[in-house]
Parts: C-alpha cells; structure tokens; sequence
C-alpha cells in the first residue's frame, strides 16, 4: 500500500490538500475558541479578589463637570468597546482643581482654578488573586496610568490616582 496513491490521496482515504484545509479549519476553530472562553476559564477556576481605583479627571471643564451633575454615574457599569465589562463605578466626588502658578514677584503659589474642577471616581471591579496584571476590560489598572471612564453614556480620560487589591 502506498502513502499516497495515484489520485493524491493520503492511505487511498482522503486527498492532501483536503486534509490540510481540514487541519487549518480545526486549527482556526481552536484559537476562536481559546480566545472566547480561556478568560472565563481562567475566572471560574482563580479565587477573585476586589479591586478599588481611584481615577482623577484633573482640570474638567465647566460643561462635563455640569454634565456629571446632572447625569450621575454612580453605581454604572463600565464599558469597554460596544460591551460592558466587570467594574461599576461605586463613588464621584467633585474637588477643586489646584495648580501651581507664579505671582507677579516670582513666587510660585498653588491656586484653585475659579472653572475646572477635578472629578475623582471610585471603580470597583473583581481581579483573579495574585495577578501579575490588574485589569478592568483590556485596560490595565495601575497607579499612575491614564485610564478611560467609559460608561453607555459617558465618556472621559483620567489617571489612576491609586490601586487596592484585597488580600
């Protein structure tokens, strides 16, 4: 018996191109599905652990802070793309935005800006226990980062001011 007969077919079964299409679509099959459910794999299987960042929006203009006023996104889940993600937002407070400038005699003086405001969200979300990279959607979270807050109805940028991880 011959490894590949006269017709081009693999043991008289099947023919090679075939059978290399048919790896390829299995191949491509697999990494679709590794892609879709390795990260819920991975969920159910880690203990989680809670996440708190705080994330500040410094020097917010007068229209989003009277935008965030009106439209509070208090207890929002985030979004991330066109699909919400594991991370609502718990807390909003809205502070003076403090910069430093310098006087007229050379002195350098922190003042508060009479307009811009900083907004301070609190995100709370739930990670896998001792991971090596925190994150909330694809975004990872660390102290100092610039972060996207984006809800179904808000968007905005700002840096994380700091990172809690449970124990």
């Amino acid at each position: 018996m011959k490894i590949i007969n006269e017709k081009g077919k693999l043991f008289g079964l099947i023919n090679i191109v075939d059978l290399l299409v048919l790896i390829a679509a299995v191949a491509v099959a697999a990494g679709v599905g590794y892609k879709l459910f390795a990260p819920q794999i991975k969920e159910s299987v880690q203990p989680q652990v809670e996440l708190t960042a705080i994330v500040r929006v410094r020097g917010a203009t007068p229209f989003l802070v009277t935008e965030v006023e009106r439209n509070s996104q208090v207890g929002k889940q985030l979004v991330s793309g066109n699909s919400y993600v594991n991370g609502t937002i718990e807390d909003m407070k809205i502070e003076d935005y403090a910069q430093q400038v310098t006087t007229a005699d050379g002195r350098i003086v922190t003042a508060v800006d009479p307009d811009k405001k900083d907004i301070v969200f609190t995100i709370k979300t739930t990670v896998p226990k001792g991971t090596a990279t925190p994150s909330i959607g694809t975004q990872e979270v660390r102290a100092g980062r610039t972060f996207i807050v984006k809800t179904n109805d808000f968007e905005t940028s700002g840096n994380i001011d700091s990172v809690d991880i449970a124990d």
